[in-house]
């Protein structure tokens, strides 16, 4: 039916009654006026009248969500490495762009009065093409002047930016995403409101993986960008065609025009590394699947930085021969090492001094070894070096070969990813590859003739950990703590079994020892040493959240205005929310949650390899594709009560969860045990997903009042849920808890929303 009225072809939309109020309080039109907008209005309604309109909406959600993951991941990697590239950077970013997608969505309820929805549609993904871009530029360009070069940002400030810079793009993605569902409503009620989720689920899942195993490999994140912005420039251009604006085709031919003279004139990469790096000589910029990694130049030293933390410097020959000499003086007639990371520092080299054999390198990130081998190739040159590119506890999981000493020369568990080698599973796993009487050395916090309580207990629960697997484990306070652990005997007179075995070195003599292993330092570190402590494991990383803490106390923590303005949010939310909303809440929570979970168990199980963690995401979003579109093929059918069903569904498998987990681990070992777990995950996210997308749907049918309300709230609870999520799990809950308490939580709320909807349903 052709509508020639806004009024009419609002309530065509699902009877949206804030359309009937749309004129109140404006001025009468001219008539000259009304008969032209009442033509670009019913251009829009025919157009949306057709089957080719629709699925040409349709898409446009499709490449809203390719540009929504692909933004995600690049502006994520980008604040990582300007706010120190922690888990709770890691939280802070992913809860605001949670939250502000969902207060997007909500802000969505005004689409009901949009005149010409389908011209504002073609404006935001014109904005869509182009926020990223500047987000970057602006990122890089503004960290530098808004706070001191080099120093560390605290986390309130870290809140404030990660707001501020996100607000745009996720507040309009989150307002076209209703808005999508009020175009595409036209009388179908709530089921515009699934059919918007499963494309945008769609998206998602095909911009995860581009980014995974394409975009990520090949260019850097400006480049990236490009790529989603080019496609939702494709659809605002053909929009705008269709509809005869000559505005709107004037305004995306200009962006586009504009990104095209980018992407072929300008490097913005370069431009905005070197004002990024004012000062320092930047020799290399380049992206790889685990990060964005830069190398600095300075009098023949070079800096190599991934995430915006500093991973070694290349002539730093203290912390080299420290690394080194601590544990080689233990075993000085050792042939075969391991060396887990660090290796392009000089390390590698260093080790061969005491005339071992052979010396096995691992290294995750491939980047770090190709730059390295053009920048410094006497590192590696020596053929008594292999070097393996892949994941170091994997390969300890994996190899069938033992060494005399093995040397972890990692940063410290400031992550889940890197906690993973702090942990009693990775010390039984390093002892079985150990020969008898081997020598594992690891290193964590730094220690400046100071323990600090947060400092003590880093040391507290890594000797804790360690004196599971190993009887003997000496604490030397260099530089960092280092931590030497063996079945056989160690000693501190390191700088006689160094003379002895003749082995020349520059920082770590006889005399720097005899000050660095005085009786005053030596207890100062030991009086840290607890048998109370707790034990790092893998599904209980306690060592990462004190690590945390170790980072936050160097930060005057002020709880500010932002914060209690978010908090007061979210209390006045809770408070408000309906039974069928909360639903969604608990669900959201349950997804991010578990999804947190199951990432974490992927990089346990099968090791941390990038493809592995792509694949796990990209199963879930492929499953909220496919648990969306089994519901909206049955909505007519159900009800609350498979509302409920699916909530006390979600419930059984947070609390079914850790059994699976165990079991996947429990797997014999072999060349398929990998394999099986990997795909044990994948499967696992999968269902996961499609209890998750096969609830959206249903939950805007019964809350239906209005298409843009609908779809507002019950969008905004997703997003404020997993928000939530996002932050507490990852950086609180999971590392204090552990994963099994985690998922009794997750059930448990999802049992409670489950009840509240029963209840409801009988009242």
């Amino acid at each position: 039916m052709k509508h020639t009225r806004p009024i009419d072809a609002s309530a065509s939309c699902g009877g949206d009654t804030g359309a009937s109020r749309l004129e109140l309080g404006r001025r009468p039109p001219l008539p000259a006026e009304s008969a032209t907008l009442t033509g670009a209005v019913g251009r829009e309604e025919r157009l949306l009248g057709s089957a080719f309109g629709r699925r040409l909406v349709l898409l446009a959600v499709c490449a809203l969500g390719v540009s929504s993951i692909v933004t995600q991941f690049v502006l994520m990697r980008e604040l990582l490495g300007a706010f120190a590239g922690n888990e709770l950077v890691l939280g802070i970013v992913l809860g605001n762009w949670l939250l502000l997608t969902g207060v997007g969505a909500h802000l969505g309820r005004t689409a009901s009065r949009l005149r010409r929805p389908l011209g504002v549609l073609v404006l935001a993904h014109v904005l869509v093409a182009v926020l990223p871009i500047a987000s970057v530029w602006v990122l890089r360009v503004a960290r530098n002047v808004v706070f001191v070069r080099g120093a560390m940002v605290g986390i309130p400030e870290t809140v404030a930016s990660c707001f501020v810079l996100l607000l745009p793009y996720c507040l309009l993605a989150g307002f076209l995403l209703t808005l999508a569902c009020r175009v595409l409503a036209r009388g179908r009620g709530p089921e515009s409101i699934g059919r918007v989720y499963f494309l945008d689920s769609i998206g998602d899942a095909l911009g995860g993986l581009a980014f995974t195993f394409v975009l990520v490999h090949l260019f850097g994140h400006f480049r990236i960008l490009y790529f989603p912005a080019a496609i939702n420039l494709l659809f605002a251009l053909v929009l705008a065609v269709l509809l005869r604006s000559k505005a709107l085709l004037a305004v995306a031919v200009t962006v586009a025009a504009g990104l095209l003279a980018a992407a072929t004139a300008w490097n913005l990469d370069g431009l905005s590394t070197r004002l990024q790096y004012a000062g320092q000589n930047v020799v290399y910029r380049g992206n790889s699947p685990y990060g964005d990694l830069v190398v600095t130049a300075s009098a023949g030293q070079y800096n190599f930085i991934e995430n915006g933390v500093p991973l070694f410097s290349t002539h730093n020959i203290g912390e080299v021969e420290q690394t080194v000499h601590y544990a080689m003086a233990q075993r000085p007639r050792a042939r075969d090492v391991l060396l887990i990371s660090g290796g392009v520092s000089g390390t590698a080299r260093e080790i061969l001094k005491y005339g071992v054999q052979r010396v096995d390198y691992v290294e995750l990130d491939p980047l770090i070894i190709e730059v390295g081998r053009r920048y410094v190739p006497d590192a590696l040159a020596d053929e008594r070096i292999t070097v393996t590119r892949t994941d170091g506890r994997l390969f300890v999981k994996q190899t069938d070969r033992c060494y005399d000493v093995v040397i972890a020369d990692l940063p410290d568990p400031s992550t889940s990813q890197l906690n993973r080698f702090y942990t009693v599973q990775f010390f039984t796993q390093a002892r079985r590859v150990l020969k008898k009487g081997g020598v594992l050395s690891l290193a964590v916090g730094h220690y400046e003739n100071y323990v600090s309580e947060e400092l003590a207990r880093l040391i507290a629960v890594t000797h804790r950990t360690l004196k599971e697997v190993f009887p003997n484990v000496v604490l030397i306070p260099g530089g960092r703590i280092y931590f030497l652990a063996s079945d056989g005997e160690l000693t501190l007179d390191i700088a006689g079994r160094i003379e002895h075995a003749g082995v020349a070195t520059q920082l770590v003599t006889r005399d720097y020892l005899e000050a660095t292993l005085t009786p005053d330092r030596l207890a100062d570190v030991e009086r840290a040493v607890s048998p109370r402590a707790a034990v790092n494991k893998d599904f209980s990383p306690v060592l990462y959240y004190y690590h945390l803490l170790h980072w936050m106390s160097r930060f005057r923590f002020r709880f500010g205005v932002l914060e209690g303005l978010l908090l007061a949010f979210l209390v006045l939310y809770l408070v408000r929310i309906r039974p069928v909303p909360m639903a969604i809440f608990t669900t959201g929570f349950a997804a991010s949650t578990l999804v947190v979970v199951l990432m974490l168990a992927v990089q346990i199980l099968c090791g941390s390899v990038y493809h592995k963690l792509g694949l796990i995401v990209t199963a879930f979003m492929a499953g909220l594709a496919i648990g969306s579109l089994i519901m909206n093929r049955v909505l007519g059918r159900c009800g609350r009560r498979e509302l409920m069903r699916l909530e006390f569904a979600v419930a059984a498998f947070a609390g079914g969860l850790p059994l699976a987990l165990i079991g996947l681990s429990a797997l014999p070992g072999g060349p398929w045990s990998g394999a099986a777990a990997e795909a044990g995950v994948a499967l696992l996210a999968l269902i996961l997903a499609v209890l998750v997308g096969m609830e959206f749907p249903l939950a805007g049918k019964e809350s239906f009042e209005a298409v843009t309300l609908t779809a507002a709230r019950i969008y905004t609870a997703d997003y404020v849920g997993a928000c939530l999520g996002a932050l507490l799990v990852s950086t609180f809950l999971l590392p204090v808890i552990g994963v099994v308490w985690v998922c009794a939580l997750t059930a448990a709320l999802n049992c409670v929303s489950g009840a509240l909807l029963r209840f409801t349903a009988r009242g």
